[in-house]
């Protein structure tokens, strides 16, 4: 799990949170939580203090907390795998059979 230093020094670099969390290997909201202790979904009322806290971005951060969702099923090779996996299926390759397309 990465540091909260190391997280800082990347904003310090120029990175954002997307690509700190990219480089090291967390979701964007992961490394906004580590950097700033607070999650990333702006639920909580913030004091003065919290909103001035290293790595606080002036603005909202509400894209961080869902990251898109990855279909597998849309990946050459998973759909191949399936493929081989139905073909393969005795069960599978009657039932196919068995129906009228």
């Amino acid at each position: 799990m990465p540091t909260r230093r190391q997280v800082l020094r990347l904003l310090a670099d120029g990175l954002d949170y997307e690509q700190a969390g990219k480089r090291l290997g967390i979701l964007a909201g992961q490394a906004f939580l580590i950097a700033t202790g607070l999650p990333a979904d702006g639920g909580d009322t913030l004091t003065t203090g919290e909103q001035h806290r290293p790595g606080m971005p002036q603005t909202s951060t509400q894209h961080l907390v869902n990251p898109a969702a990855d279909n597998p099923a849309g990946k050459v090779a998973v759909r191949d795998w399936l493929k081989n996996r139905a073909h393969g299926d005795p069960q599978m390759q009657r039932a196919a059979h068995s129906r009228d397309t």
